[in-house]
């Protein structure tokens, strides 16, 4: 085998410089021999960063084409600035093994070529025989992937490959035999992926197309990414044991999140167990944050293998958050017995009148700190509903406060008659009503004109001024609905009720009507309804129907937030209700009654539910209320006797009271306006032919056309 000459020439070369570089820096050190071979050594360390940095092909080739030449330099140094020739002959021994390197590893001419010429005594390859030249395969070629990755690709190019893709990963997912995700690209650079199917790589792989998942590959560091790029996951195990046992989050994506569920395009976010409280809490919020949610409780209840029952699942809306609790029992068939303690108001005005389904407590007030006025209230209820309860409270709150409070109810009842003994004032017929009324709005005239006395000059009320010289009062009216539509005073009621309304806060007076209905055609006129809504917390008990219920909530808010739902009764569901009707079984009787469970409206228009406070009528409720009843001043009372408005409300109708008298002779008759009080409806009695009245606004033309008879 001949040696080609460039490469004897180069051994050569370096067998005649080993001893130029060990003798050279002992002899002679400052001789231009050395300076020339470390600028050599210089130059090639240059060519190697060069090499090194170069994108090209080859740079490992032209490191070691420069590497002669550093090396050398480096010989010559250590040669030059060791003692002598160095411990054992090291400038020797080293300038040696520079020529051994150069003999024994390729040579420079030989790395110099690039494409590997054959010697001058290589064989000649000989033709091969002729056979039929085997196809390219469309795959990527070899590039030293896994077994798994070459598993993948064979399977892939028995399919045809789908979509003409590539494979070019596959990893397998953790704890899973047959479950993977493949890695795939199209197999002309530059075009997208189209038409590719779960079908098509179901086929491949033999596995149903609903455990595969086709996802776009974002764009990563070191990776491509975009439409010629795509992400297939094949997950039969995953998908058996998802349908068999699947976790919260994937129940919740499979049966609530879906587009058939009953809350749409929403995720999760954690499940919570309290033991304690048996409550199970499913915390969740919309994918798209500026979406509502919109949930159908009764598919959410299907979906999470929850009993479809109102008293025991509830939902809970947050801008784009919500929160659903699954009680093991009804949470608000728990009584919450009310204390002075829970009743007295803090320097806000702020007391407990209640606690939600989560067990936190709802908040009333007996005045606006943050308008510095008094406060109004709206409280709606069917009979046995908790209306009265919810006033026994809201009057020691209110008595707490160093208030004053005045009740009238159209008919007498056990109730009210026993908070009577606890108030200032109460009576029990629609004149007593109209009378209260009446003296309420005298007295925005009397306090308009009320002097304080630090400076002797009328203010407006200040809720928690010590210089102010009187107290708030706060007017309730039972029942307002009925009195309202009063023959005799409903007209008195409704205009006085009106503007008491509309003036008396800023003179510390707040009316509380409470009824069944809180519009218009009931007596509730708008600008009352939107008095009302603004300054108070409106409470809705049970209305009859959760239909009702909503309505008249939503007629106290400004804007249609979802309501919570009031049930007539609180009752578990036992059993399955076909079993029960094929084997011609009763439904069981397990109710318990919703009474004192209200939707209360806070001041950001959110309709919350809760279990209102219980004050036991069968106990002293001397322990809610404060040791002496609230009073008006000696000043205001003496105003009002001025005026003919302070006494025993319970007398008859006095003459021009209400109705001015008659002149003798009209109609033949001298007959009065003045009804008798202290029986019948409102206290009234009816006797003789009435008098219409004159119509003078829209309210009182709609009553005469009610009290038509003959239309």
């Amino acid at each position: 085998m001949t040696t080609p000459r460039s490469v004897a020439l180069e051994r050569l070369a370096y067998t005649l410089a080993a001893p130029v570089l060990a003798v050279a820096p002992n002899l002679y050190p400052d001789s231009p021999v050395n300076s020339v071979v470390q600028l050599a050594g210089a130059a090639g360390i240059g060519g190697i960063i060069l090499a090194a940095k170069s994108e090209e092909t080859g740079a490992g080739r032209k490191i070691l084409r420069w590497a002669p030449l550093v090396l050398a330099a480096a010989v010559d140094v250590v040669a030059k600035n060791t003692v002598g020739w160095g411990p054992y002959w090291m400038d020797g021994l080293l300038a040696a093994g520079w020529a051994a390197a150069g003999l024994l590893v390729l040579p420079y001419s030989r790395h110099a070529r690039r494409r590997h010429r054959p010697a001058l005594a290589a064989p000649v390859p000989q033709p091969a025989p002729a056979e039929a030249a085997p196809e390219p395969s469309p795959a990527l070629p070899d590039d030293g992937a896994d077994l798994l990755t070459r598993e993948a690709r064979m399977l892939w190019e028995r399919a045809g490959m789908p979509a003409r893709t590539h494979v070019v990963k596959a990893t397998r997912h953790p704890g899973m035999r047959h479950d993977l995700t493949l890695l795939l690209r199209a197999s002309e650079i530059g075009r997208p992926i189209t038409g590719l199917s779960p079908e098509a790589v179901g086929a491949a792989f033999g596995v149903p197309a609903a455990d595969v998942i086709l996802a776009d590959v974002p764009l990563q560091p070191g990776r491509q990414g975009g439409p010629g790029w795509m992400e297939a996951s094949i997950t039969p195990e995953a998908n058996v044991r998802r349908r068999t046992k699947p976790t919260d989050a994937e129940r919740w994506v499979d049966r609530v999140a879906g587009p058939k569920g009953g809350a749409r395009d929403s995720v999760l976010v954690h499940r919570t167990r309290d033991d304690e409280r048996g409550v199970t809490f499913y915390r969740a919020k919309m994918a798209d944050s500026t979406e509502t949610p919109r949930i159908d409780l009764a598919k959410v209840c299907r979906g999470l293998g929850l009993p479809e029952d109102d008293s025991c699942v509830f939902v809970l809306i947050d801008g784009s958050e919500f929160l659903i609790s699954a009680f093991d029992t009804p949470p608000l068939s728990q009584i919450f017995p009310a204390t002075r303690e829970l009743l007295t108001p803090d320097a806000k005005g702020l007391y407990v009148c209640g606690y939600t389904i989560t067990g936190q407590p709802v908040k009333n007030m007996v005045f606006q700190h943050d308008k510095n006025a008094a406060r109004h209230g709206l409280i709606l209820g069917v009979s046995r509903s908790g209306k009265t309860q919810f006033f026994a409270i809201d009057m020691a709150a209110m008595s707490l406060a160093g208030q004053v409070v005045w009740l009238s109810t159209v008919r007498k009842d056990e109730k009210t008659t026993t908070l009577g003994r606890y108030i200032d004032r109460q009576g029990s017929n629609a004149l007593w009503m109209a009378r209260s009324l009446r003296a309420a709005k005298a007295l925005c005239e009397i306090r308009a004109d009320m002097p304080w006395p630090h400076d002797g000059q009328p203010h407006d009320y200040k809720p928690g001024d010590p210089r102010c010289p009187y107290r708030q009062l706060n007017v309730f009216a039972d029942e307002y609905m009925t009195a309202a539509q009063d023959s005799d005073f409903g007209e008195f009621i409704q205009a006085d009720g009106d503007d008491l309304t509309v003036t008396g806060l800023k003179y510390g007076i707040g009316f509380n009507p409470a009824g069944q209905s809180p519009f218009a055609h009931n007596g509730f006129s708008t600008e009352m309804k939107d008095n009302l809504r603004q300054n108070s917390r409106p409470t809705i008990f049970n209305m009859g129907s959760p239909g009702a219920t909503r309505k008249a909530a939503e007629g106290t808010m400004e804007n249609p937030y979802d309501v919570p739902t009031i049930p007539a009764r609180y009752s578990r569901s036992e059993g399955s209700a076909i079993e029960r009707a094929m084997r011609g079984e009763a439904d069981p009787e397990n109710g318990v009654s919703t009474g004192g469970v209200a939707v209360i409206v806070l001041d950001n228009g959110r309709a919350v539910l809760m279990r209102s406070l219980y004050a036991d009528f069968d106990t002293d409720l001397a322990n809610l209320f404060p040791d002496e009843v609230n009073r008006l001043t000696d000043y205001e009372i003496e105003e009002l006797t001025k005026r003919g408005l302070w006494f025993d409300w319970n007398e008859p109708v006095r003459p021009g009271e209400f109705w001015p008298e008659p002149e003798e002779g009209d109609d033949g008759e001298g007959k009065s306006r003045r009804r008798g009080g202290g029986g019948g409806k409102g206290g009234s009695s009816k006797s003789g032919r009435r008098q219409e009245p004159k119509v003078t606004s829209p309210r009182q033309a709609l009553e005469a056309i009610k009290s038509l008879t003959d239309a």
